[in-house]
């Protein structure tokens, strides 16, 4: 019999805050992670000062208090607001959408004459139910803005064309009649000072906790099934039943990343590339989530390249289109049937795009589950 009471596969966010969580009520837990280090998505690395999102760029925001309270025990957090910046084909454009973009589209000055323009816009798809994700667009925010901001951008993202795309992708479109940048409505936001590393890193500091990096569950999976009681499984839900009802959908990503000799690359932490010839959505500046911490004469960028996913890459979200609900709801069906000493979670885990602040809602909702 196992010495443990927990096997944990998967040292991200979620896997650690239940393990975190499970050894504060005196739980034995292994936690065995396929990469070479700890955090997952979420993992920082320090590069000439300067805290490098290695997957990507990770902004905290929520609006739910518990949930800001609780990341706060792990590290002190920044005031950063996320504010990306669009550039089509040179011409640069503030998101999300609001008075600054509308001004910088057509020259207008007062809400009402935004408005005016977009309504304008609006019109060409008067009448019609909006059937794909670009007359979904045209008629939330007009064809000039879809053209520029959004096509090039969303097609680059998905790897189909925006007729071809749903319309509930973009449902709802933030768009401000002020001239406010911030990104997000949440009442929280910021980056950890010193990166994200350490917040996982902290969650795994226990007696209780054995971590080892560069295991893969697949190479032992029988032997883990047989020796562990409780399995919490944080990769694909598909995968771990052998692809039997077929495959889910998941994009990628590919990330170049570049040491400049530079103190300031671009003037923004995150700039988006709307336009179909850039092949890489959007060009990170790690500094300038710190507000320009480390080396004041170099600088760190990184291109994001969206992918198509195949066996073998390594999957960054899922694509929750109906199609591929209704199979990830038979893997659930079949998670319940045949394994149910095994708990799944995460966004490749339970199948959906979580936010950092929803991984740790949907890892506390499944600890306040499993300890009841």
């Amino acid at each position: 019999m196992s010495k443990y009471d927990y096997l944990i596969v998967g040292a991200g966010l979620f896997g650690a805050t239940f393990a975190y969580e499970a050894a504060k009520r005196g739980k034995r837990v292994k936690v065995i992670e396929k990469r070479d280090h700890i955090a997952g998505n979420i993992y920082t690395k320090e590069v000439d000062g300067i805290q490098v999102h290695q997957y990507g760029a990770h902004i905290f925001h929520t609006s739910n208090k518990e949930i800001w309270n609780y990341i706060n025990q792990f590290a002190e957090f920044n005031r950063y607001t996320n504010s990306p910046v669009a550039n089509y084909k040179g011409q640069m454009y503030n998101l999300p959408f609001n008075m600054n973009t509308f001004h910088e589209m057509w020259g207008v000055r007062t809400p009402q004459e935004a408005l005016d323009k977009i309504n304008e816009q609006r019109q060409e798809m008067a009448g019609k139910k909006p059937q794909n994700l670009e007359e979904q667009a045209i008629s939330l925010i007009g064809r000039d803005i879809y053209e520029k901001l959004i096509k090039g951008y969303t097609e680059k993202q998905w790897g189909q064309k925006a007729t071809e795309l749903p319309a509930f992708i973009i449902r709802r479109l933030p768009v401000r009649l002020t001239y406010d940048n911030n990104y997000f409505n949440d009442s929280y936001q910021g980056i950890p000072i010193g990166g994200y590393t350490q917040i996982v890193e902290k969650m795994l500091d226990s007696d209780l906790i054995d971590v080892e990096t560069g295991v893969d569950f697949f190479d032992k999976k029988d032997e883990y099934l047989r020796e562990y009681p409780r399995i919490v499984f944080t990769g694909m839900i598909d995968q771990f039943f052998g692809y039997q009802l077929g495959e889910l959908q998941y994009r990628s990503l590919k990330f170049e990343t570049e040491e400049k000799n530079v103190g300031n690359y671009q003037g923004n932490a995150v700039i988006n590339y709307t336009d179909a010839e850039t092949p890489f959505t959007r060009i990170i500046e790690h500094k300038h989530f710190e507000f320009g911490k480390g080396d004041k004469d170099k600088t760190i960028i990184t291109r994001e390249y969206p992918a198509d996913w195949h066996r073998g890459d390594e999957p960054y979200y899922p694509v929750n289109n109906q199609q591929n609900n209704e199979l990830y709801k038979k893997y659930a069906k079949l998670a319940n049937e045949q394994t149910p000493n095994v708990l799944f979670g995460g966004r490749l885990g339970q199948y959906r795009y979580y936010n950092m602040d929803q991984v740790l809602h949907a890892a506390l909702t499944a600890v306040d589950k499993e300890f009841a």
